[in-house]
């Protein structure tokens, strides 16, 4: 398949920018480049808009829940994706109505139901069939009314992406399956029920490079709506195709231009449903592809050692002041990522090193990447494309305050969205009964 590949359009700090930054706040240190992001959803919306004008973006907060990010997301036109009681309570607080938000969750619990349906959520998407029985039995004893259900499918297609980020495939734990006959009759339960069916969704991956897998989900959740029109008498009003476009973390990674993978999603949902007069809204929820190349992560250097490695001779290792607390992915993944050095020449020589974290494990950060030989404790580095998943998933291992977040503003300011932790926080959960010591 040919394609036009995106531009490097990575946001990136420049050095004076990087060492005020850190003599400000800190690092480790999130930095979200608040145009970029702005930009990235426009573009986004504008391509799926020219592809589809009846369609809707919504904001995957998963890839990052910082209520100010949220805010600027829902600020430019997009519904919130939850994933949770906690992502649903942050849109809210982020100014985002409940009205504007979509559940999702494989395992919603009846707390995190009812909160949603009293709060008047704009859709659930539905995962399983215990789940449209608890919703019928919530609004039955509250006596309100059911939202928008939007059943999840699961299209049976593998996608070429990390297994631990595939979903749509016929073995995953996400979905009414299609090739089993499962949609249909959890479309045939909602109906029986009188529930307030939507329509359908459907999203098979992350980190998609290769977007053959969206088309064909697109295609079959459309074939299934076609489907269940004839066989059921049921119209699906909504279509959601998911998200999953990859991003450039490395100078390999080369994604497809949001403008051309719009076009061949929807190309596809659009001949599946040609001639059938069904016409459904079209609903997207990106993440990772809105917001990743929006952020970048400083660091500052700690210990260099050189050691000696029996397949390589030797092998430097330069230790930086974060790892596993402040970015899990590359050990859950192996996610590769850009770094650049601060304050140094591109003419300098360089070195191939490993970048690892300060905690108690191998905490191998990014391996075998070029940094200049002159690197030395006190540097900075600046790692790209860390918009998503970074701060979403930072913790507490080894009782390390998680990360603040600045924000580039329009003006090119910069403003602290999300402070650093504090050791009374940390510890505020916990107590010590008596007798212990």
């Amino acid at each position: 398949m040919t394609s036009a590949v995106a531009k490097d359009t990575r946001f990136r700090l420049d050095d004076r920018e990087a060492m005020h930054l850190a003599s400000s706040f800190g690092t480790p240190l999130y930095v979200v480049d608040e145009g970029h992001f702005r930009n990235r959803i426009r573009a986004y919306r504008q391509a799926f808009a020219a592809a589809y004008p009846n369609s809707e973006i919504s904001f995957a907060s998963k890839a990052n829940s910082t209520l100010a990010l949220i805010a600027i997301a829902a600020s430019e036109g997009c519904s919130i994706d939850v994933a949770s009681e906690g992502e649903l309570r942050a849109a809210i607080a982020a100014g985002v109505g409940p009205g504007q938000c979509h559940l999702h969750g494989n395992n919603k619990s009846e707390a995190e139901l009812t909160v949603a349906i009293k709060l008047g959520i704009g859709h659930i998407v539905v995962d399983h069939f215990g789940e449209i029985e608890l919703i019928q039995n919530i609004t039955s004893a509250l006596s309100l009314p059911c939202p928008r259900l939007v059943l999840r499918l699961a299209p049976g297609v593998d996608p070429i992406t990390h297994a631990k980020i595939s979903t749509g495939q016929a073995d995953t734990k996400f979905g009414f399956n299609i090739t089993d006959g499962s949609a249909e009759r959890a479309t045939s339960r909602c109906l029986e029920l009188g529930l307030n069916l939507y329509g359908y969704h459907c999203h098979v991956g992350s980190q998609l490079l290769d977007p053959e897998a969206q088309r064909a989900g697109g295609e079959l959740i459309a074939a299934l709506a076609v489907k269940v029109r004839d066989e059921l008498g049921f119209a699906a009003q909504y279509l959601n195709i998911g998200g999953g476009l990859g991003v450039k973390y490395t100078e390999e990674d080369s994604p497809m231009g949001i403008e051309e993978y719009n076009q061949l999603v929807v190309s596809a949902v659009v001949a599946a449903l040609s001639g059938t007069g069904l016409s459904p809204k079209l609903g997207q929820e990106p993440g990772r592809s809105l917001v990743a190349e929006s952020g970048v992560t400083l660091y500052r250097v700690g210990v260099v050692k050189t050691v000696p490695a029996k397949s390589i001779g030797k092998r430097t290792y330069v230790t930086v002041d974060g790892g596993l607390s402040d970015n899990p992915r590359p050990a859950l993944y192996g996610s590769r990522y850009t770094v650049l050095p601060v304050g140094k020449e591109a003419t300098e020589p360089s070195h191939t090193v490993t970048v690892s974290g300060k905690h108690c494990e191998t905490d191998k950060l990014f391996g075998d990447i070029q940094l200049p030989e002159s690197t030395q404790t006190g540097d900075l580095v600046q790692v790209l494309c860390t918009g998503a998943y970074n701060a979403s998933m930072a913790n507490n291992y080894n009782r390390y305050p998680r990360p603040a977040s600045a924000l580039r503003r329009l003006d090119g300011t910069f403003t602290e969205i999300q402070r650093r932790d504090t050791w009374e926080e940390m510890f505020s959960r916990e107590s010590v009964p008596e007798g212990l010591i």
